[in-house]
């Protein structure tokens, strides 16, 4: 039966007309749901089924789902808890196969849903229907629950289920190792059955974090094994790399940069960051004046979103010149700025080397602590090693 079957079918059964309560005939079963089950029952499913799905459905299949899941408060053979669980699985089932992609020729999905009770019961429903819907197909699917269980409380409850199947055991292998990498220190509990993997995972779905990690874990699992001396595909040389970087920059040579420093017209704050270990330093020498920031940490100093960041980093459009040994370094330092906004930022061609071969001095004018330069700070200060 396809699934468009199995929706038909559902639809036929809530079309069945309602048998009259009064009927001599009918003693209602104590499994039944009364007027107010129904709608917990309705709840159950609106909260596994229409939840934000981590891939979004076909607007079809929305609608085919919306019609056949709802409980007629007028018909009578209502469902038990237990039959609303199972039909919620399958359904949950089939949208994850009809949202999955295709990577390699194996079908890779990811869904979320509300955490209720028995979670791990519920994750191994819905791994079973996808089974039996891709009897023949390579597959590997990760289905999760998000927010508190009701098993024991909002306030004690921190870990959510997860379930990983597949067609294929070492593409479940594959994925446990990669996942386990991805969430280090946040899984509580493992089950590992060979194409079926579950466990107990801390706060998932609290971040955009665990969606991307997790469809990222499943793809890099089932790729097909490529030849270890060939690049993979996407891959970049660092000369493309260096060269992308330089790209993004308006380099300058060791004597525009000094005159840059020391033009007081110059219309926005300009500083000399000197990135060099300080091995290098003590062995090359120095720059008197330069900001000493380890490559390390020149993100974090010069984001002016963090709050690890220099005083003077309170604006997007500084002039900040980056200093290596030769010039290559600083380039890739300083695209690594403009990803972070800051436009202006460049490099020395040549580095220090081309500094000193260009008999510039060893000293420039020291930096302000503010991008409004109202007050002045020694250098040792911004000292970030």
């Amino acid at each position: 039966m396809t699934g468009g079957d199995l929706l038909l079918l559902l639809l036929q059964i809530r079309a069945l007309p309602a048998v009259p309560s009064t009927s001599p005939y009918i003693t209602r079963r104590s499994d039944v749901p009364t007027t107010g089950e129904e709608e917990f029952l309705n709840s159950e499913r609106r909260q596994h089924i229409f939840m934000s799905p981590s891939e979004p459905s076909t607007v079809i299949l929305d609608r085919q789902l919306n019609q056949s899941i709802l409980i007629s408060p007028t018909r009578g053979n209502l469902p038990t808890v237990t039959n609303v669980h199972e039909e919620v699985a399958e359904i949950l089932a089939l949208r994850m196969i009809t949202n999955a992609r295709t990577v390699d020729g194996v079908r890779i999905g990811v869904h979320f849903t509300f955490s209720k009770e028995d979670d791990g019961h519920f994750l191994q429903l819905v791994t079973s229907h996808i089974h039996a819907r891709l009897p023949s197909s390579r597959y590997l699917f990760a289905i999760a629950t998000t927010g508190a269980s009701h098993d024991t409380g909002a306030d004690t409850r921190t870990s959510n289920a997860v379930a990983i199947c597949g067609s294929d055991e070492d593409d479940v292998q594959r994925t446990v190792l990669l996942a386990s990498s991805k969430f280090l220190e946040r899984v509580d509990a493992v089950q590992n059955t060979n194409t079926l993997f579950t466990a107990s995972v801390r706060h998932i779905g609290t971040s955009s974090y665990d969606a991307a990690a997790w469809w990222d874990v499943l793809s890099n699992s089932v790729r097909t094994p490529t030849d270890p001396h060939l690049p993979p595909p996407g891959s970049r040389s660092i000369d493309q790399v260096l060269s992308d970087a330089r790209s993004k920059l308006e380099r300058m040579t060791p004597q525009q940069a000094y005159d840059a420093l020391h033009d007081p017209t110059y219309p926005v704050p300009t500083y000399l960051v000197d990135i060099r270990p300080a091995a290098q330093r003590a062995h090359e020498g120095e720059i008197g004046g330069s900001l000493i920031i380890e490559r390390n940490v020149l993100e974090w100093r010069f984001d002016p979103r963090c709050e690890a960041r220099l005083p003077i980093a309170d604006r997007f459009d500084l002039k900040v010149i980056i200093l290596c040994h030769e010039g290559y370094t600083s380039s890739l330092a300083a695209a690594a700025l403009h990803e972070l906004g800051l436009l202006n930022a460049t490099d020395i061609v040549g580095g220090y080397a081309a500094w000193t071969a260009a008999g510039l001095p060893g000293q420039i004018r020291p930096p302000s602590t503010s991008s409004d330069e109202k007050s002045q700070l020694p250098v040792s200060s911004f000292l970030m090693m």
